[in-house]
């Protein structure tokens, strides 16, 4: 899989995850995580855990003992801030659906303490969500927040706030499922009346982000904002029977999503026209 590696076709609609992709709130969302660790004995939780052997990669395992240990996170998880709450319960519980609900109701009632700043994750992001609207592109926001939270931090971000950017926005609270189901990405294009194909991209930094786009049918772009390497990549995505799913793209900037998007538009146009013109003559 390479970083070059383009999408198959160019978009009618994107649709981006929320926090690590378009926001930095890592701040709050370590705290919150880190309040609910102590508790997952009284939370019924503690004996849901998986188990070592049945982790995905020897870095999982060892994020899962560090927690079975000391009932928080390494402090060097919480220092390279590159995994998020939805990638550290799906480490922590697998395919438990009821043990991962669970959780995320947990983390919901601890992140109402420390939700504060909104920052972009980088400079120009709104021009950027602009620039794709402006050439008819629908844009989407998905988040695994509670809808109370996200229409917050949506009022708090760059001090003028984004309510404006997105032509539909579905959170975690919306749905039965949250990522990695499908559920939210389905009720986005839904409400849009568009169907779910590969001209639907899905924007996300995490690996729940690229399962809930190939389980929706969509093209999964991963943000690569946090760096890896592909030596990394590889390991995440290893594309097994087990662990199948691979992102179509991967990107390293919302810039290059909306320059490949707007790319991609205009080719498409311009075959069509030289089509039309060819058969007019």
């Amino acid at each position: 899989m390479s970083i070059l590696q383009l999408p198959h076709t160019y978009p009618t609609a994107i649709l981006f995850d929320w926090h690590a992709t378009l926001v930095d709130t890592h701040d709050a969302m370590y705290h919150a995580v880190d309040d609910i660790l102590p508790r997952l004995q009284t939370l019924d939780l503690w004996d849901r855990l998986l188990e070592p052997q049945d982790s995905k990669t020897a870095e999982d395992a060892k994020l899962l003992m560090y927690v079975r240990e000391n009932k928080r996170l390494h402090p060097k998880i919480v220092a390279q801030r590159k995994i998020s709450r939805t990638d550290i319960f799906e480490v922590l519980f697998g395919d438990d659906e009821q043990a991962k609900s669970e959780a995320h109701k947990a983390f919901d009632n601890a992140y109402r303490k420390y939700v504060a700043d909104v920052f972009p994750l980088e400079e120009g992001i709104r021009e950027q969500l602009e620039r794709l609207k402006d050439v008819g592109i629908k844009v989407g926001l998905i988040s695994n927040r509670r809808r109370d939270f996200l229409e917050h931090e949506l009022k708090l971000v760059d001090g003028t706030g984004w309510e404006d950017l997105f032509d539909i926005v579905v959170c975690g609270s919306d749905v039965k499922r949250r990522k990695p189901a499908p559920d939210m990405l389905l009720k986005a294009l839904y409400e849009l009346d568009i169907p779910p194909t590969e001209h639907c991209w899905y924007v996300g930094d995490s690996t729940t982000d690229v399962i809930a786009a190939r389980e929706a049918g969509v093209t999964s772009i991963f943000y690569n904002g946090a760096g890896w390497d592909q030596a990394w990549l590889d390991k995440i995505f290893p594309g097994t029977l087990r662990h199948p799913h691979r992102p179509d793209s991967v990107v390293p900037s919302i810039a290059e999503v909306t320059q490949l998007a707007r790319w991609m538009l205009a080719h498409s146009l311009r075959v069509d026209r030289a089509r039309e013109k060819a058969l007019s003559v």
